[in-house]
């Protein structure tokens, strides 16, 4: 493989291509419950989860979220409600049609009110809701971090093909447990817990860890005789 063929990260300029918690804004593109039954490349409840969880990211991080739909009183149906449950401070822009996002003259001015000069997008469906407005963005000098796992589409076929096109684009592709953990930087931080129970909706298993740990804690604090002990 030359060079010349490694795709390489748009806008950065020869900085490191991460995420600056202080620069980024989080696009959660057409989460909607129609358009997840088109989802094929994975469980819909895996995407709905991981998608929900974002949203609860974002309001740990504190960084700005903007929320569309398209068409949702049509058969792409409404977003799900986790969404602006989990990121009550979500702003949500009505499109009037337009299937690319970044088409939406009011969109594109909602994210440059944010200030941000990096971009966290996610939607559904992954190959037009999620990549269209993000190598839009590119194009308008983001540096942009398309969440793979919080997007669906039709066929892992169609995930593959679209994040080749994306990275040619110079789209930076990223998971949400890369995500949060680039957001979150440190444990060493007073809503560490908090941080904690939002990784159970990436990994639903740590929610065992967790509870593990909080059992030793309980009986180191309260001088629980273990049951092996007993007489």
């Amino acid at each position: 493989m030359s060079v010349q063929s490694v795709a390489i990260p748009a806008n950065f300029n020869g900085a490191k291509p991460v995420i600056d918690p202080d620069n980024v804004a989080m696009l959660l593109i057409d989460h909607q419950s129609g358009l997840f039954q088109t989802v094929h490349d994975m469980p819909f409840t895996t995407l709905r989860m991981l998608a929900s969880t974002l949203a609860k990211i974002a309001s740990l991080a504190k960084i700005p979220v903007i929320t569309t739909a398209s068409v949702p009183q049509g058969p792409n149906g409404p977003l799900i409600p986790e969404i602006h449950q989990n990121a009550p401070h979500a702003k949500y822009i009505a499109r009037k049609g337009e299937i690319n996002a970044w088409d939406n003259p009011e969109f594109v001015q909602a994210v440059k009110e944010t200030g941000k000069k990096q971009l966290i997008i996610a939607g559904t469906i992954t190959s037009v809701c999620m990549a269209f407005p993000s190598i839009a963005a590119v194009a308008d000098g983001y540096q942009v971090f398309a969440v793979i796992d919080a997007s669906g589409t039709y066929s892992k076929m169609a995930e593959e093909i679209t994040l080749a096109r994306m990275m040619q684009a110079g789209v930076v592709p990223i998971d949400t447990a890369a995500v949060a953990s680039e957001l979150q930087k440190t444990w060493n931080r007073e809503d560490a817990a908090e941080w904690a129970q939002a990784y159970t909706g990436i990994f639903p298993n740590y929610q065992l860890l967790i509870e593990s740990y909080a059992k030793a804690q309980e009986v180191i604090q309260n001088h629980e005789v273990l049951d092996s002990q007993r007489a």
